[in-house]
Parts: C-alpha cells; sequence; structure tokens
C-alpha cells in the first residue's frame, strides 16, 4: 500500500510541475501568523503527517524535509517514518538551514513557491533577499492545496461573544486609544493587526475558531478616523455589533480585506512584518508609509492590568482545587491499574469543567509516562497510549481557560519507586525552577539574561534542555503569548511589571523518562533603590510539588525554605475550599521537608 504522505508529496510535485516551481515551502501557520490554526489551514500536517504544532515543510521536484525543533524530535521521528521525508532537526549547529538547502538542491532561475497569504512578511522579505543572492525568484502566488487537498475542511464559522469589562478591566475604547497614542509616538497615525489573540484583547471580544485558544479568524484596522473590524460577519449577532458600534467600531465583512487593503493610501500604517502576512504586507506597502516595528499592541496586551492580575490570582485558587482532587484520584487509581496516558487528560477536564468560569482546556493535556516523558509536547490518543503502571514517573503538562484567566501547569510525579538517576534530575528541575523564582533583576533585563538561573544547577552537573524556560500567557486568551520570553536565544523585549510568565526547565532522557516542573509567575516590584527599580515574580500557580523524588542534600537551605514556604501558601489558599478528607491529603503533600 502507497505511503499516504508520499501519495501527497507526489500530488504537490504535479503541481509544481504545472505551475514552474521547482520548490515550494509549507510553514505551520495561516492567514492570522497563528500558532494554533483552523484545519482549513493545517496544509503542512496534512503533506507529512507530523502533527507537532512548529514546523515547516520543503518540497522539490525530488527531496522533501521537515524543520522542526528540539521539542519534537523523537514525535516527528515517529511520525515521518516510512515516508520519503527527511526529519531536519532545526536549531541545532550542525543543521543546515531551509534557505541554504535550496541554494544546494537548486539552480540559477529555479522559482520557489510560498502562498503569500500564510508566510510571515518578515520571514518571506528575508528568504527572497538570500535567495536572489543565488539568482533563485521567490513566488508567493500560489496555495495549491486548494487544488490538491480533495477533503479540504472548510474555514470555522463559530459565533463571537464579548467578554465582560469585569473581567477585562478596560472598555476597547480605552484601549483603542492606548494602542494608536503608542503608533503615534513611532509616527504612525493607524495600526493594521492580523493576530487573532490580539484582535480579541483589543475589542473584547472571544469566540473559538482554533483549538484551546478563545479567537476568531479576523484582521483589525485602528485610526483616528477609524476603527474596523474585518470577520465573517455571520458570527456576529445583531446585539454584539451595536455593542461594537457604540466602542466606535465597524464591522466588515472579512472577504472585504482585500478590497480594503486595495482602497487605502497615504497613511502612515504601524505593523509588526513578523505577525501578518507577505500578501497583506505587500498590499498595504503598495500606497502606504509603512512603520514596521514590534506590535505596539502587543506589547500593550503582554501588561496585565488590575483586573487581569486579580483574575489571574482567582483562577490559580479554582484550578488549584481541581488539580488537588486529581492527584488524590491519580493516587489511588494507578495501584488499581485504572490510568492510562490518556484518561488522565479526561479526569483533568472532568474536574477543571466543575469550576467556575471554566471554558475549555487551554492546551491538549502532555501526559507522558516513562519513556513518553522524554517527549517534550507529547499528546497521547485512546488508541495508542501507555497505561500508567505504580513504578517510575509521570509527566503532566495541563492547563485550563477561563473567562478570568488563562492556566499552565507542569508537574511529574512519582507513580510508584524511582531510581536515584531520576531523583537526581528531578531535583536538578527543582533547583532550577526555584532558581528562577527567587530572580531579582533591574527593570529593562531581557529574558535571556536570567534564563541561565534556571538551568546553572543543570550545567554543573554537564546537563541542558533544549526549549525555553518561559513563555507569556494570555488572560483567557492564548496560552502561549509574546512578544517577551525566557529563552537563551536573544529577544530584545525586556521583561515589564504586568507580564505574565512561565517558568519551566526540564530534563529528558530519551527513551526512558521526562521530568519537567512548571509554575506561572506575575511580574512585581521587587523594590526601588538609588540604581533603580527592580522586580521579581510573584508566583501564580497553586498545586503541590511532589517531594518524593526530592534529594534533600542537593538542596539548599534557601530552596527549602522557598519550597516550604511555598506549599504552606498553597495549603492555605486551597484548603477552604477543600473536604476534611482533601485538607488532610493536603496537608501531608504540603509538610515542610
Amino acid at each position: 500500500m502507497e505511503n499516504q504522505t508520499n501519495h501527497r508529496i507526489a500530488l504537490l510535485r504535479n503541481f509544481l510541475r504545472e505551475n514552474n516551481l521547482q520548490a515550494f515551502i509549507i510553514p505551520s501557520t495561516d492567514a492570522h501568523m497563528s500558532e494554533y490554526i483552523p484545519a482549513y489551514r493545517e496544509s503542512r500536517r496534512w503533506i507529512s503527517g507530523f502533527t507537532g504544532s512548529a514546523g515547516t515543510v520543503v518540497v522539490t521536484l525530488d527531496k522533501a524535509g521537515l524543520w522542526t525543533d528540539s521539542r519534537y524530535f523523537l514525535q516527528a521521528a515517529d511520525e515521518l517514518a516510512g515516508s520519503e521525508m527527511v526529519l531536519f532537526k532545526d536549531r541545532l549547529p550542525e543543521t543546515i538551514r531551509i534557505p541554504d538547502w535550496l541554494k544546494i538542491e537548486l539552480t540559477d532561475n529555479d522559482r520557489v513557491g510560498i502562498d503569500g497569504n500564510v508566510y510571515s512578511a518578515k520571514e518571506a522579505l528575508k528568504l527572497k533577499s538570500e535567495l536572489e543572492t543565488e539568482k533563485i525568484a521567490l513566488v508567493s502566488d500560489f496555495d495549491p492545496f486548494e487544488e490538491i487537498w480533495n477533503d479540504r475542511p472548510a474555514l470555522p464559522k463559530n459565533p463571537v461573544s464579548l467578554l465582560s469589562v469585569e473581567f477585562t478591566g478596560e472598555a476597547a475604547r480605552q484601549k483603542i486609544e492606548r494602542v494608536l497614542a503608542e503608533a503615534e509616538k513611532v509616527g504612525a497615525d493607524s495600526v493594521w493587526i492580523s493576530t487573532p489573540d490580539t484582535i480579541a484583547w483589543l475589542f473584547n471580544i472571544r469566540g473559538c475558531d482554533v483549538p484551546y485558544n478563545p479567537v476568531v479568524v479576523s484582521h483589525a484596522f485602528v485610526s483616528r478616523n477609524e476603527n474596523i473590524l474585518f470577520i465573517d460577519t455571520d458570527k456576529i449577532s445583531l446585539t454584539i455589533a451595536e455593542s461594537l458600534r457604540k466602542e466606535g467600531i465597524k464591522v466588515v465583512a472579512y472577504s472585504r480585506t482585500n478590497d480594503f487593503l486595495a482602497e487605502i493610501c497615504n497613511l502612515s500604517v504601524c505593523l509588526d512584518s513578523s505577525r501578518l502576512s507577505y500578501n497583506v504586507y505587500n498590499a498595504i506597502a503598495k500606497r502606504n508609509w509603512l512603520v514596521d516595528t514590534l506590535s505596539v499592541a502587543d506589547m500593550l496586551k503582554s501588561i496585565k492590568n488590575g483586573a487581569e492580575a486579580e483574575g489571574f490570582r482567582r483562577v490559580m485558587v479554582r484550578d488549584g482545587v481541581a488539580l488537588t482532587r486529581f492527584f488524590m484520584w491519580l493516587e489511588k487509581a494507578v495501584p488499581e491499574g485504572l490510568v492510562t496516558e490518556y484518561n488522565v487528560g479526561l479526569k483533568l477536564k472532568e474536574l477543571r469543567s466543575k469550576q467556575a468560569n471554566f471554558v475549555g482546556e487551554s492546551f491538549s493535556t502532555i501526559a507522558g509516562y516513562a519513556a513518553n516523558g522524554a517527549i517534550n509536547h507529547y499528546h497521547p490518543d485512546a488508541e495508542n497510549c501507555l497505561d500508567v503502571k505504580p513504578e517510575g514517573m509521570l509527566l503532566i503538562d495541563s492547563g485550563g481557560q477561563y473567562f478570568d484567566g488563562t492556566t499552565d501547569i507542569t508537574r511529574t510525579v512519582a507513580v510508584g519507586a524511582v531510581t536515584e538517576e531520576m531523583k537526581k534530575d528531578y531535583t536538578l528541575v527543582l533547583k532550577g525552577m526555584i532558581g528562577l523564582t527567587k530572580a531579582v533583576f533591574p527593570a529593562r533585563t531581557r529574558g535571556s539574561q536570567i534564563d541561565m538561573l534556571a538551568r546553572k544547577a543543570m550545567w554543573e552537573h554537564g546537563i541542558n534542555y533544549g526549549h525555553g524556560t518561559g513563555h507569556g500567557v494570555g488572560h483567557y486568551l492564548n496560552v502561549h503569548e509574546g512578544l517577551h520570553s525566557i529563552r537563551p536565544e536573544e529577544n530584545p523585549v525586556t521583561i515589564r511589571l504586568g507580564m505574565t510568565v512561565t517558568n519551566e526547565p526540564g530534563i529528558y532522557r530519551d527513551h526512558k523518562y521526562g521530568v519537567r516542573t512548571e509554575n506561572m509567575m506575575l511580574t512585581i516590584l521587587a523594590m526601588n533603590t538609588d540604581y533603580g527599580d527592580f522586580y521579581q515574580f510573584e508566583t501564580l500557580s497553586l498545586c503541590y510539588i511532589d517531594t518524593t523524588p526530592v534529594i534533600k542534600e542537593m538542596m539548599t537551605s534557601e530552596e527549602l525554605a522557598w519550597l516550604n514556604d511555598y506549599h504552606q501558601i498553597v495549603y492555605e489558599k486551597l484548603s477552604p475550599h477543600l473536604s476534611d478528607q482533601e485538607k488532610a491529603w493536603l496537608k501531608n503533600k504540603t509538610s515542610a521537608l
């Protein structure tokens, strides 16, 4: 039987020959540069069979490859097995970059195709420049999947809702004013936004067009003269349209986006070329002056206001109650043989759904037992998952969406006897998590400058991990939010007051086990001195950390004090919402070391 991936590659190659193309690049994004995308835009997944959220496929007339990062090396190797698709381990020094690979595979006057509707403008401009040095043309006019993907899903038509100012803390009109004020500081009189989570934040709308993230497929344009939401108007009720109108927002059909872009002229448009498509960028650039800068709206969105911060604090209590009940169930169910990696996610969703303001999961639960714990973004399914046995460790990364906040938390627990190597790795991860948690740093510090605090203990033992340490989290929005991050790679965006960030170091032993411990944190003021403002992190997550694998002798007195203090806070905040039996169980789990 012919391999399905190979068959689909063959269909694409026929398309290339018919259109005089010698290669085609398929990214993981959609027309809005989203991480999670509607099924209609899952072209990279369709052609490769690779289900991870990040990766790029390149197909030439005789070769095919997938570039993805270390989170997915094991997963990609499994999912590509049996096909001609070659795995390229992205971000490793020995791995060739896509432009350099194309320069080797192609010759003068060859043409590389991309769908300009789904390719980042910034990346496309960079790629075009690099290929032109070898006289290779970049062509952005084609979407081959319209022709070769016969059963392609339709674009979603889910209804839009409004999020109350009770939760957002600010009306849309006020947010628009702040965004325009920031744009004017960089010399622009209007702003174009294509990222759905930013539009959802700006206009206080929510939807369900993509899995896990409460956003709606849309574009937005704001200026002193008019504010427009480009959206499938079937999704907007008359009541919501009227509410938006009162906030100064006009609803225009999504299908009219290109017409509008063709009409606007003589404006200075603030945009972020990394957050909109190549085709939209080119359409705006034809008649307008561009101010290409880090998204001013995303920066404002990442700084949580008082209502949002309080919302996170409330949510963490409810989420912590659900997690407490889950781990109580897990402890009893594993010895009885009732737990699989798959039903871990089902149980977590069931318990979270009983909490107030719960909407859904913030991502598909990662529950990796034994060797599967070493696969960073492993997602079990009902037909292909491990039974959790009363031995070794289970890694669980999960989260919930609530009207008043989004959660993301990882705990690794011993479900039975563990080895000394497991204990050592577990303790090193915990030391790293505490090291970053306790950071105090001056204003204008970048995430790359404090990333090593989570790695120092591991580095001293010759151990490292390949993913970033922290990412922003949206407020009832995307669980992965920029612009800031904590990772070794340089990012010019500094950590600012009000920013949420995760703290999630890990150690992964291929084919053996994985360990990761993750809390969410909020950036707050630590002190003001003669040397300026200094910041620190407030831990938001409320869930016990399993101490059975901890090697106490490896911990410093300061680390033990932090862990004991944290556990006291967890118990004090969660216990009023628990039964007597649950209180007793949590009291034991949070007892001081």
